[in-house]
């Protein structure tokens, strides 16, 4: 059984590499999104928005929930990891013919010829994909975020770097197409090559229906929370112009940078950790409840501070020709700051070995989603009434994820939220004076982005000192570490 100290030590060091992997991975990824949003036009990126939710949907049926129980699982052999791998590369193969042979018919369905090619070539990247689950799988069962950041930051710069040259050259949309296939290309390759880890010839069916009956639980509702998420796109994608798909589609994919960084950033270091202590319960809650706090204090001020400079934040980025895509994006932010907090909660039914409660509440939320949706339509509220949608269904959907997840720790709803409201009170404190002075400060767009920024910061910062928030000095003692280590691979000079 994992000790304290080695707990303590596998999460700070899982921590300082998730925290590089954030830092280099994530701004190198805002940096190519800078330049392809000045080389490209808004209907490039909404062409390839329209299909995100069939390449989605179909990478998460290739998965098919197993990654998470190959990590949960603490007896893992090597037939377990061979029976999911011959599977998951059968499911990717059905699924690409599956896809190359409906091409034709998506391309009719949104009106857009160019479809149907983009469709079969964007489709192999289910079988690359298929090949680098288990290697994933294994990285994170072993908290080796060292080298998946290693992995990460190579496979971005290089298909980064392709992608420019080829917007450069005027391949247009094509360009971000073969900047997603070279993504998961040289991913896998280097995969393979930092985990040296060979199939068996051999298919055990016990094994596959022993991962099977508590991944395919999380298949499904990874299914329905991707269809549901990527919705938006094929509604906005049918029913208005590729422009304000694009408009739509650049707004989500800043937001995710920021947003789903931080999730992926605690979630993957937190559940094989907490993986390993889910029969301590005091252990437990306790890691879940500092967990909770923590990523409150880092993501509401995060959203809220981005909603409030998000004008010349896009202007000075991404142009003028941008400026449509700031309302989408602000609302956006709303809806993320929530994020974390819905990924931890289900991290706990996940440790828990509760797949079919989070399918179970994935069928709830949906459906309110899917009610809201359809009233948001009727209304004809357009756009801005369709993405409210999701800024409400973010806070229900908190309420059923922390009611259901109480049941299993004890951490009532009301406990959380007591939790948050310092983070949530001081934020919205921040974001409002922040955009006030936006709003005084607007003819240098630069000079008003820096003052922003700066202003912020301090106000959160003094505010939480003056407040006492613990959450503040819990960040500084998990940033330490991490400033020591960069100092360490500096050296003397």
């Amino acid at each position: 059984m994992p000790t304290q100290m080695s707990l303590k030590s596998k999460t700070i060091t899982g921590l300082f590499w998730s925290f590089t992997d954030l830092m280099a991975n994530h701004g190198i990824q805002f940096g190519v999104q800078i330049i392809l949003a000045r080389l490209l036009l808004p209907e490039h990126f909404g062409i390839i928005g329209m299909i995100l939710v069939l390449i989605s949907v179909s990478n998460a049926i290739v998965d098919s929930g197993f990654s998470q129980a190959l990590i949960r699982d603490q007896h893992t052999t090597q037939e377990d990891y061979s029976t999911v791998f011959y599977f998951n590369f059968f499911i990717s193969l059905v699924l690409y013919a599956l896809l190359f042979s409906t091409a034709n018919l998506i391309s009719v369905f949104f009106e857009e010829p160019q479809l149907t090619k983009i469709i079969r070539v964007l489709s192999l990247i289910f079988i690359i994909n298929s090949l680098a689950i288990i290697q994933k799988a294994m990285l994170v069962k072993r908290v080796d975020f060292k080298t998946l950041t290693k992995i990460s930051v190579i496979s971005v710069v290089l298909s980064g770097s392709i992608t420019i040259l080829l917007a450069m050259s005027g391949f247009g949309v094509w360009s971000l197409v073969f900047n997603m296939i070279a993504l998961q290309s040289i991913q896998t390759g280097l995969f393979w090559y930092f985990n040296k880890w060979m199939p068996s010839l051999t298919f055990k069916i016990q094994s596959f229906k022993r991962f099977f009956s508590f991944g395919y639980k999380l298949l499904l509702s990874g299914l329905i929370d991707t269809f549901f998420y990527y919705s938006y796109f094929v509604i906005i994608g049918k029913m208005y112009s590729s422009n304000q798909l694009g408009y739509y589609s650049n707004a989500v994919k800043i937001k995710d940078l920021a947003s789903f960084a931080i999730v992926s950033t605690v979630q993957r270091v937190t559940y094989p950790v907490l993986s390993s202590i889910q029969q301590e319960e005091e252990r437990l809650k306790y890691g879940f409840k500092s967990v909770i706090k923590t990523s409150a204090f880092i993501n509401f001020p995060l959203m809220v501070g981005l909603a409030a400079i998000a004008k010349p934040l896009f202007i000075v980025l991404f142009g003028i020709k941008w400026i449509h895509s700031v309302i989408y994006f602000q609302l956006l932010c709303f809806a993320g700051m929530l994020n974390p907090i819905h990924s931890i909660n289900l991290n706990v039914l996940q440790v828990k070995g509760r797949s079919d409660l989070i399918l179970l509440l994935e069928i709830i939320k949906k459906s309110l989603l899917a009610i809201l949706i359809v009233c948001s339509l009727l209304f004809g509220f357009g756009i801005i009434g369709l993405i409210w949608t999701t800024v409400i269904h973010s806070f229900i959907s908190f309420l059923i994820n922390s009611y259901y997840s109480a049941r299993e720790i004890d951490y009532s709803s009301m406990e959380q939220i007591k939790d948050l409201l310092p983070s949530f009170l001081i934020s919205f404190i921040m974001g409002i004076a922040v955009f006030q002075v936006g709003r005084i400060v607007d003819e240098n767009h630069l000079l008003q982005l820096i003052g922003q920024i700066t202003l912020g910061v301090a106000i959160y910062i003094t505010i939480s000192k003056i407040l006492k928030v613990k959450e503040l000095n819990t960040l500084y003692l998990i940033v330490l570490p991490i400033v020591n280590r960069i100092k360490d691979f500096k050296g003397p000079r």
